[in-house]
């Protein structure tokens, strides 16, 4: 287990869904911890896993760059796990861009920027440019900085995988949107570990692109999730002429299904480019939907922990 006993690693974004883990294993590790966001005082759950004096909280706006400055001054590390789906030029561009420069101005010795598959800057969508620009921002600010773009991160708090078994267990009918689309979901524990993993000198500099284990169909994904919760609802894949009239005419409400953002994101797969550096950079096993995901899903099941398993 890398030791990093003593060392000042700033995390923003810390008491976020990834965050949470990353500042477990941090933690374990023996650094100190600040956590910086912009309600620091939601991420006080955190404090209990540190020892005494372990942990610092304090509020820091990546929109600002004089609050950002302040919540890295004298950190040995700077990660920045703040993402956004609104917002996303200040948050993803301009903010990783923030980051970076405070970082280096604070003579941190190591930047890791959490970015996403599908960071562009010349992506159709929303989402997709202010990824890319933030990586150009990073680069340019802080150019030994590790670069890490995981797909879909899965694990008991996100918004994904979560959100769909809540939809199937709802109703009887799913539609199925973008069925083809491609996604290799990857445990928040492993992209944890893997930021972790790149503080180190060997990963400065370097771009990983980082998915588990399976290449899966939007189709196969909702399917896999109805059996892991025991659920039979009738999918109805919607066709893409369809699909984009929706998302076009009423992505802005707030029923829809889908925004025209989200639409433009499903037109390219979300999975790791052949070569590209990955979790086995890391010497890390990806770990499967499978191996974890009932930890969580049972409670989508129709009598939860005790319900008939075959």
């Amino acid at each position: 287990m890398q030791k990093l006993d003593g060392q000042l690693i700033t995390v923003l974004g810390g008491g976020g869904f990834l965050g949470r883990y990353v500042v477990q294993r941090l933690l374990a590790r023996g650094a100190r911890v600040r956590i910086a966001q912009r309600e620091p005082r939601a991420a006080t759950f955190l404090k209990p896993l540190g020892g005494l004096g372990q942990t610092q909280f304090v509020a820091a706006d990546v929109r600002d760059p004089a609050s950002v400055l302040r919540a890295v001054q004298g950190s040995d590390a700077v990660i920045n796990l703040v993402g956004a789906f609104d917002d996303m030029q200040a948050v993803q561009a301009d903010g990783a861009g923030h980051v970076a420069a405070a970082a280096k101005a604070a003579g941190a010795g190591a930047l890791v920027h959490v970015s996403a598959i599908g960071a562009d800057r010349e992506s159709a969508s929303a989402y997709g440019r202010s990824k890319g620009d933030g990586e150009a921002a990073v680069r340019a600010a802080f150019a030994d900085a590790a670069i890490l773009r995981p797909s879909i991160i899965f694990g008991r708090e996100d918004q994904f995988i979560n959100r769909f078994a809540g939809l199937i267990r709802m109703s009887p009918v799913v539609p199925v949107i973008a069925p083809d689309a491609k996604f290799q979901p990857v445990y928040v524990g492993d992209v944890a570990d893997a930021v972790v993993a790149a503080l180190g000198s060997a990963a400065a500099g370097k771009i990983f692109e980082i998915g588990g284990p399976q290449v899966l169909t939007m189709r196969e994904l909702l399917r896999w999730i109805a059996d892991a919760t025991g659920r039979s609802p009738l999918f109805v894949e919607i066709p893409d002429f369809v699909a984009s009239a929706l998302a076009s005419g009423f992505g802005w409400a707030p029923f829809a299904p889908i925004t025209k953002d989200q639409w433009l994101m499903l037109q390219h797969d979300n999975v790791v480019a052949s070569g590209a550096a990955g979790l086995a950079g890391f010497g890390i096993t990806p770990t499967s939907l499978a191996a974890v995901a009932d930890d969580w899903l049972v409670q989508y099941r129709r009598h939860g922990r005790f319900a008939q398993t075959a």
